[in-house]
């Protein structure tokens, strides 16, 4: 039979324990009171060169899972520190709650825990890992065990005793899904249903083309300059006939055209005298 490792209580012969979590170096301190309810700073720890550390001690998660005649079991979990060399118990904290461990305000590395020593004393130490990733795990680690166990961060109490149901099934509520009397099913034909569908994508999409008829240019866009129709036929004519009119009158006699030679009309008599 083996024992707790906090306290003095014997342990059934088929418990099982499980370490869930350890960091072998994790600083220590004597925290003062807290004085507000907004929470715990550690630079009130680490002041005036660490003197509020008291040790240095490694830090482990443990797990109990303790089997129920009804075929389930019952767990617990405790945060123990404990001196690294020996492995003796330094101080112990069950997490039946979440409000026994307390993350610190301004660093992500320290945490405020509640031990219980003997008698059933409580106190609150803090505690200071040396890597932030080791910090992060004690945390997912945590998160665990209140997902396993039940425990509700808002009220920080545990449900339904921590036991965990090992073997069986869960029973869900069933719906009743039988039709009632006067109820139809109403089934439509896939292809119907398809027609109505590529209908409603035809107009959608008429209604996107709509929609970007209806869009003005950008204001960056000139408006080119646009051409003037082409004259018809009869404003063809009625051009050349005013053209006609407005002409100034001939003042040369038809004698003096017919008097005037081909050479002065620019012509030659050619080397045969055709023009003669």
């Amino acid at each position: 039979m083996t024992s707790s490792s906090s306290t003095s209580e014997t342990l059934p012969p088929d418990a099982i324990q499980r370490v869930l979590f350890i960091a072998s170096s994790v600083h220590v301190y004597n925290i003062p009171p807290l004085t507000s309810n907004k929470g715990y700073l550690a630079a009130h720890w680490t002041a005036d060169s660490n003197k509020r550390q008291i040790f240095t001690a490694r830090l482990r998660v443990l797990e109990t899972a303790i089997p129920d005649p009804d075929g389930g079991e019952s767990l617990s979990t405790e945060i123990l520190l404990e001196d690294p060399a020996t492995g003796q118990l330094f101080a112990g904290a069950p997490y039946t709650d979440a409000g026994a461990v307390e993350a610190a305000l301004d660093s992500g590395r320290f945490f405020a825990v509640r031990v219980v020593g003997d008698g059933g004393r409580k106190a609150v130490l803090g505690i200071g890992f040396e890597e932030r990733g080791e910090a992060i795990d004690f945390g997912i680690t945590l998160q665990e065990v209140r997902k396993v166990q039940g425990i509700d961060v808002e009220t920080g109490r545990k449900g339904l005793t921590g036991k965990k149901a090992v073997g069986k099934e869960l029973v869900k509520e069933k719906k009743d899904l039988s039709l009632k009397e006067g109820e139809t099913i109403h089934v439509d034909i896939g292809q119907k249903g398809r027609r109505k569908k590529e209908e409603g994508i035809a107009d959608r999409d008429e209604d996107n083309e709509r929609a970007m008829f209806s869009i003005a240019p950008p204001p960056s866009i000139q408006k080119a300059a646009l051409l003037p129709p082409l004259p018809s036929a009869q404003d063809v004519k009625t051009q050349r006939r005013r053209s006609r009119q407005d002409m100034p009158a001939q003042t040369s006699s038809p004698s003096t055209s017919a008097s005037a030679s081909a050479s002065d009309l620019g012509f030659d008599d050619g080397e045969f005298g055709e023009f003669q």
